[in-house]
């Protein structure tokens, strides 16, 4: 079932920006949120993980630089904004939130609630 509801996915040229946006059920459920993708033939990785308070922050070496995560609490919301896109961005996005006090926001086992996902295309 789908658990949060994800926008902003589309086709682009390499090169260019997306801003990806997700709306959740926020406190109590939810606590850190993150975004994770996967690409064809590739396992799920994650992208970029946030704490509630957005003081932590965390990016895989690929997209160190070109991606930002940023949340608005007061809107239940979290934002992905990719610049500089490459063609090996190419993937499916998944919002997800760890719905766990337990471990902290590194603990990817504990991200819960996921969105439908998002498909990205990235063209050279």
């Amino acid at each position: 079932q789908v658990q949060l509801v994800e926008s902003g996915g589309g086709t682009v040229q390499a090169g260019d920006s997306l801003r990806l946006s997700c709306l959740g059920p926020g406190a109590p459920t939810v606590n850190a949120m993150g975004w994770f993708r996967q690409a064809p033939g590739k396992e799920r990785e994650v992208v970029a993980l946030i704490t509630y308070s957005g003081e932590g922050t965390h990016y895989a070496d690929s997209v160190q630089g070109r991606f930002t995560i940023s949340r608005d609490n007061a809107k239940n919301m979290v934002f992905l904004q990719m610049n500089s896109l490459k063609p090996e961005d190419t993937a499916v996005y998944y919002c997800a939130a760890k719905t766990s006090l337990v471990g902290t926001y590194l603990s990817t086992n504990k991200y819960s609630l996921w969105g439908q996902g998002t498909q990205v295309t990235v063209s050279s």
